[in-house]
């Protein structure tokens, strides 16, 4: 009897040490969905890739619903890394208390976003005023909260200066609106927009750019606080060896929009974290 019971305990043990092994060699990668869900597969794979054959372990994209929906699969430890915003990654912090930014694109210590309007009368923000707008997500850093904390630094409160203020939920799709006259202007990230004028994918005999916000920290590459802290580390390493001078990883890194990919640390998102207080979206 004793015997069988310390093989019934050496099995389970087996066991657990079995999915705990198989847990460790999947490594959960999603991002914000401020893009089209193929859109954001498609840049991701092949950095999924690369980063499968620099960590020696399987790299699953899991796509997620909404904005919040990476900050609650963060904190619950179903997701490992996530792609996030200044503001999803403030959210995320704030949840968690030990949720860790470890790169950024160079680009990233100074966004920016653009204020777009397919009226060639539209000179400036003033010129929309009573008239239609849309933000992205009400969650995007780029797409809603830093636009909307300049524009209050400027005395513009948009629920009140503009007839009506819709929320797109994705930079493209702000885009599209704009283009097709379903509001009279709008607000995406800088990215995005010069991503879609270099595709051929907006009209700019129609759609211009009017505005450019002040520069801000935007986007970075997050892992849980409870990630393998050496695993962790590889992650950074791996991002940071993305030489533009390689073709395979230029390839990579054109895809995310990137220079290059630098080292990031939560107090630079401390501004976006006073914006969105600001802005009455942290308590």
């Amino acid at each position: 009897m004793f015997k069988r019971s310390l093989a019934l305990v050496a099995g389970i043990a087996l066991s657990v040490s079995a999915v705990v092994s198989q847990a460790a060699e999947v490594l959960k990668v999603s991002a914000i969905p401020d893009e089209a869900p193929t859109e954001l597969l498609r840049k991701f794979k092949p950095l999924g890739a690369y980063l499968e054959q620099q960590l020696g372990m399987k790299v699953e994209f899991v796509p997620v619903a909404d904005y919040a929906a990476v900050v609650e699969s963060l904190a619950a430890d179903r997701l490992d890394m996530a792609w996030l915003g200044g503001f999803t990654f403030v959210q995320t912090r704030l949840k968690t208390g030990n949720a860790i930014p470890l790169v950024q694109r160079e680009q990233d210590e100074k966004f920016t976003s653009k204020f777009i309007s397919a009226d060639p009368a539209v000179k400036s923000l003033q010129d929309l005023k009573g008239k239609t707008f849309a933000f992205g997500s009400v969650s995007s850093t780029s797409g809603s909260l830093m636009p909307r904390y300049f524009m209050q630094k400027d005395g513009i409160v948009p629920e009140q200066f503009f007839s009506r203020v819709a929320y797109s939920g994705a930079h493209d799709a702000t885009v599209a609106w704009v283009q097709a006259g379903k509001v009279d202007g709008g607000v995406l990230n800088a990215s995005v927009w010069q991503k879609l004028v270099d595709a051929g994918k907006v009209d700019t005999s129609k759609v211009k750019v009017f505005a450019t916000t002040p520069t801000y920290y935007d986007y970075n590459w997050t892992v849980r606080g409870t990630l393998d802290p050496a695993l962790a580390e590889k992650i950074k390493l791996a991002f940071l060896a993305l030489d533009p001078a390689n073709p395979e990883h230029k390839a990579i890194l054109d895809l995310q929009a990137a220079s290059r990919f630098i080292t990031t640390k939560p107090e630079n998102y401390q501004g976006i974290e006073e914006a969105a207080r600001s802005a009455g979206l942290l308590k």
